[in-house]
């Protein structure tokens, strides 16, 4: 495989772990034609910004977005973060030998109502990364 399919398998790992799916947050990847049945779950998305330390490394920023009920507040979009945060800030995702994902610090911003689903809050948890492979 290729550092973008090892790169989205990496991260898509932690979302598909047996800890992340006892929290109870609906995760869906980005681009995902299904409904969704919830008033909340969260949307990943990788964008891959830049060349990382060699041929075989890229760096760029995990996009999250966090869908919560509208009218009620930031609350549950923050607690929700901090959950994304316990997972992600500071870890190293290696499940393949020869091959991580480092994470950096986080930041969210809250959107206000989805333009596609009005009954829906949206935020956006970003966190940089750098990925490489050893060979």
């Amino acid at each position: 495989m290729g550092k973008y399919t090892n790169l989205e398998s990496n991260v898509h790992s932690i979302f598909a772990s047996v800890s992340w799916k006892a929290q109870g947050v609906i995760t869906v990847p980005a681009n995902y034609a299904g409904n969704v049945e919830s008033d909340e779950y969260i949307r990943i998305s990788i964008v891959s910004s830049g060349l990382g330390y060699n041929l075989h490394s890229v760096s760029g920023m995990l996009m999250i977005d966090i869908f919560t009920r509208a009218g009620e507040g930031p609350r549950r979009s923050s607690v929700i973060a901090d959950l994304l945060d316990s997972y992600l800030v500071g870890r190293t995702i290696s499940p393949t030998s020869g091959v991580s994902v480092q994470m950096m610090g986080s930041s969210v911003s809250q959107s206000g109502p989805d333009k596609d689903n009005p009954a829906l809050n949206r935020a956006i948890y970003a966190i940089p990364f750098n990925y490489s492979e050893v060979l």
